[in-house]
């Protein structure tokens, strides 16, 4: 359904090409009245001929993002055409155009461009009233107004034409052309753009960029960003940063390793710690025997160590590391005595002891005999 409002413009302003600038509060929230046969001209509501209808346009309807779209970039007419304005009769119907909207209290405002010197005149000359052109759904039923006014249908689906300007419109006396300041409908800045003389802009070099500190909003916003990019590049510098410190921790642990391996190299190669390490070991083993533990005859020093704490420690000893099972194995075996020839007598004993077909104590016994006949023989027979 096609529908028209009134609504007023508020101070126009020339620009330099001679064009009509004006902000104007356009649809407000309320009751409109219609005649029947415009709301109901098939009458299938019984309203065609019930005189004036109460249509209430609400909060949700005025101001719904679909519906405020639809009229930006919309002709401003004079008068209400007879049809709709299309493509076809653009050119012929079209004194101006709407630059945007935006809400203004319970009034959706309009800034508007007109551009045809006949309609600027006329507005001049007090034809000032406007009227909204646009499609919209009705809803009938009971319906009540914020005020408390009854109504017979509700406004929907908003969808903007054009703009007429008329003599009079439907809205009422608060949309009109004023001659007072402007109303604060858009932000200034729209129509400021408009004026012959362009204030000369203030601008200031931030990093490069030339930052317009005139306009507060827009030195804010474009600082708050300069900002937001310099952040960005610290936490981009400070993660490198932090990669390199890791890389150079991981070379330097890495360097340490390589020294470490080079030393056990040549403490391997070296003629005398090795006769030491072959030393403690022998003391180990002795020392685990007389505690009576028994190791593997491969068992480094080190596991023989271990063996002995674990066996008189227990669960104690697991999570010892290998300095620990160290102190813990001095102090277990700090009463056995060690001396060279122990040492290499038990060396001896076990070597013996582990070689094939040999009867240890049967030896001894033959060679000990062997000894206390001797001066029985004779001399040649002693050397046989």
């Amino acid at each position: 359904m096609f529908l028209s409002d009134r609504l007023t413009l508020d101070a126009p302003k020339l620009t330099s090409d001679g064009f009509l600038a004006v902000r104007a509060r356009a649809a407000r929230v309320g009751v409109y009245q219609y005649d029947g046969t415009e709301v109901d001209p098939e009458n299938a509501h019984g309203l065609r001929d019930a005189g004036l209808i109460n249509v209430l346009r609400d909060e949700a309807t005025v101001f719904d993002k679909a519906a405020v779209h639809s009229f930006i970039g919309k002709p401003i007419t004079d008068d209400h055409p007879t049809t709709q304005v299309n493509a076809q009769n653009w050119r012929d119907l079209s004194r101006g155009t709407i630059m945007g909207a935006m809400r203004d209290g319970d009034h959706l405002a309009f800034d508007l461009m007109v551009t045809d010197q006949s309609a600027i005149d006329k507005i001049n000359a007090g034809k000032r009233e406007l009227s909204n052109g646009y499609t919209s759904d009705l809803e009938f039923g009971d319906f009540t107004a914020t005020d408390g006014t009854k109504c017979q249908a509700r406004q929907k689906s908003i969808k903007g034409n054009h703009i007429a300007l008329v003599d009079r419109g439907r809205a009422g006396p608060s949309c009109a052309i004023k001659d007072a300041a402007l109303c604060d409908a858009a932000p200034s800045s729209f129509l400021d753009s408009f004026n012959k003389e362009k204030p000369v802009s203030k601008t200031k070099l931030i990093d490069g960029l030339h930052v317009d500190v005139a306009n507060v909003d827009t030195a804010i916003a474009t600082i708050d960003t300069l900002l937001a990019a310099r952040d960005e590049a610290l936490g981009k510098v400070t993660a490198a940063d932090a990669k390199v410190v890791a890389a150079e921790a991981t070379i330097v642990a890495k360097d340490a390793e390589i020294e470490k391996l080079k030393g056990q190299l040549a403490d391997a190669n070296d003629p005398a710690k090795q006769a030491q390490r072959d030393a403690a070991h022998r003391v180990a083993n002795f020392k685990a025997k007389k505690l009576g533990v028994k190791v593997a005859d491969n068992a480094t020093t080190d596991a023989i160590m271990r063996a002995v704490v674990d066996s008189k420690m227990g669960d104690k000893a697991k999570a010892y590391s290998d300095e620990h099972v160290a102190i813990a194995f001095d102090s277990l075996t700090a009463d056995i005595k060690v001396e060279d020839r122990d040492v290499m007598v038990d060396i001896i004993a076990n070597s013996v002891a582990h070689s094939d077909g040999l009867d240890i104590e049967g030896d001894r016994a033959k060679r000990r005999a062997k000894v206390s006949d001797a001066w029985r023989q004779p001399a040649i027979a002693a050397n046989a």
